[in-house]
């Protein structure tokens, strides 16, 4: 709740009621129910670039390229300060750097008064993300797989996401995602979104991603034009988290020798002034 909430109550209700549409909540549930956004500004093309919420990777193709992308990380330990709510969620997607659409899957990571709440989820941005049922409960050091993949014949996505260590799997229903161009594909360290503002990223410590840490196989892989690439077989591009101020966040390591794995490591938390909610 926020530290304002008597003054900002109506504000609270209709945001609620938003966030709130069509989602079933994992247990226990995010205090906000962020959104998970597409890259934003700061972001551009080249081996790296930057960007206000994204650390990670991302593949750059022609639009109706990309059928799939397949992810693994493992699930940070976050350190979690008394004061204030910090968020840092980890997943799979396609699209979000070229166009205003994201179709996803991962892990939401939420820091309060002190504790740390793990949550799964899926989100075709810029609908609301759906959290998974109770039973789907995800630990620190828990191995996640996690799949977006286009289906041709229904014009849908669907999204399956699969806790290695707790042994369940929740899947999305094949959804239509209206202006998808299906253009790039990403592997993410993100800071979502609360009320229409980026929150505090929080210390995650190290994020590892691929089959070399996960033991995952297939993983971190990419369908473009019917054929599957490692992210070190395609001209992709790194991306470090920065503060409006350009104050690094988060930064992405280089890919391991077989192009399939990445790490992505906390720098700094943001201090923009109103992105902290209590």
């Amino acid at each position: 709740m926020s530290k304002h909430c008597l003054l900002l109550l109506g504000v609270a209700v209709v945001l609620a009621l938003f966030f709130a549409s069509g989602v079933s909540l994992a247990s226990p549930a995010p205090s906000f129910q962020p959104l998970f956004l597409k890259a934003a500004p700061r972001i551009g093309y080249g081996s790296s670039t930057e960007s206000l919420n994204w650390a990670g990777y991302a593949v750059a193709v022609h639009s109706g390229e990309v059928g799939a992308a397949y992810g693994s990380w493992i699930v940070p330990t976050l350190s979690c300060s008394t004061k204030g709510t910090t968020y840092a969620a980890f997943w799979v997607g396609i699209d979000g750097y070229n166009d205003s659409t994201v179709e996803q899957t991962g892990v939401l990571g939420e820091c309060e008064h002190g504790s740390a709440v793990y949550s799964a989820w899926y989100e075709f941005y810029p609908a609301s993300p759906v959290y998974a049922p109770t039973s789907d409960a995800v630990k620190p050091g828990d191995k996640v797989y996690g799949a977006v993949v286009y289906n041709p014949s229904s014009n849908c996505f669907t999204t399956t996401l699969k806790d290695e260590t707790e042994g369940w799997t929740y899947n999305s229903p094949c959804t239509t995602v209206s202006g998808a161009l299906r253009s790039d594909a990403e592997w993410i360290t993100e800071r979502p979104a609360v009320g229409g503002s980026l929150t505090t990223l929080a210390n995650f410590g190290t994020a590892y991603y691929g089959e070399d840490y996960t033991g995952v196989s297939t993983t971190n892989t990419v369908v473009i034009g019917g054929n599957t690439y490692t992210i070190g077989q395609t001209s992709y591009i790194s991306i470090t988290m920065v503060s409006q101020n350009g104050k690094v966040l988060a930064s992405p390591s280089g890919l391991s020798t077989d192009g399939t794995s990445f790490y992505v490591s906390y720098a700094s938390s943001s201090s923009t002034h109103g992105n902290n909610h209590k």
